[in-house]
């Protein structure tokens, strides 16, 4: 049997709040349980004392027979110390898709045209100028 330390949600509509539970990963998020080893309350501030309330006796047993903790758990669990949580590295998360780079390339040429064309527009006057000048001074 596949056991987990997870989260089981209760609370009203838009007012969440979390049992910490160790159930069989086959039963339903909010369904039977074997133990409940917590709570956390997401509506509480950040460094509340009353957030996450863990039994930490408890889930170091139950780590130590086999649960596995959901992600959310596994950073409860590091923050209380029970358990190491690794570090996590995903380079390729904050890249633009494919769609968004190539957008991005055809902003990128039709701002250098218009530079060019503003540039150009910038000393066609200037080489007129002497010309008109030349002329005006010829008559």
């Amino acid at each position: 049997m596949a056991i987990s330390i997870r989260l089981s949600r209760g609370g009203s509509k838009k007012r969440p709040y979390y049992r910490i539970v160790v159930a069989d990963a086959r039963s339903p998020r909010d369904g039977k349980f074997i133990e409940k080893i917590g709570t956390y309350n997401p509506l509480l501030a950040k460094d509340d004392e009353k957030r996450i309330i863990l039994d930490t006796e408890r889930a170091k047993y139950w780590l130590g027979n086999g649960a596995q903790p959901t992600d959310r758990v596994a950073r409860f669990l590091d923050v209380t110390g029970v358990k190491e949580r690794p570090a996590r590295n995903n380079p390729n998360k904050g890249k633009p898709g494919e769609k968004a780079t190539e957008r991005a390339e055809e902003r990128a040429t039709k701002l250098a045209e218009a530079e060019e064309a503003a540039k150009a527009a910038a000393a066609a006057p200037a080489e007129e100028a002497p010309a008109a000048e030349e002329a005006s001074a010829e008559a």
